[in-house]
């Protein structure tokens, strides 16, 4: 008799311990059926602003090393489209953001002029370029550099022909690649 009650009460036990187990997959199968459903909100809705913008980047020297470093900014995709090589050159020419690197272009150097030919970018600056410390002797390699590097992130652009008031000037005669 005592045995009797122990096998029924193991069988009450594996009975109600399959029941458990049963619903409780049915409970997890339909809650991830509803999460499945349920439509993603995105925590913050993306404004038309943020819609335009684009990250672009920007070559400088670091203040300590003088290695050139990339600098990302966001730039509007609307103003980039209509004239990227203008947009592009205001940002190098305005200088770096980040207070570790420090600004390439001489001050005071203005783009007169940027055209495509072929795959060389032609861009003309004013004679204020040739301003750069000559003490330095990379430091028209790092200005040469930085122009390049941040001009080719355009994907049309694999050369770069610097002019001084629409002129070749013997300081910049060459086309120059990146390196």
């Amino acid at each position: 008799m005592k045995n009797k009650k122990v096998i029924v009460s193991f069988i009450i036990l594996v009975i109600i311990i399959l029941l458990v187990g049963f619903f409780a997959i049915k409970y997890v199968k339909n809650k991830k059926q509803n999460e499945i459903q349920e439509e993603y909100i995105p925590q913050e809705e993306i404004s038309e602003e943020q819609l335009r913008e684009t990250i672009v980047s920007l070559y400088f020297p670091d203040k300590e090393t003088d290695l050139l470093k990339p600098e990302a900014r966001m730039v509007n995709v609307k103003e980039l489209i209509q004239s990227p090589y203008n947009i592009l050159m205001e940002l190098l020419i305005a200088g770096p953001k980040n207070e570790k690197l420090k600004s390439i272009v001489p001050e005071n150097t203005l783009l007169l002029n940027s055209s495509m030919d072929g795959e060389c970018l032609i861009l003309d600056f004013s004679s204020e370029i040739l301003n750069y410390d000559k003490e330095n002797e990379k430091a028209k390699d790092n200005l040469i550099d930085a122009i390049v590097n941040t001009m080719t992130e355009l994907t049309e652009v694999n050369k770069i022909k610097i002019l001084i008031n629409g002129q070749t000037n013997d300081e910049f005669k060459d086309e120059y690649i990146r390196k």
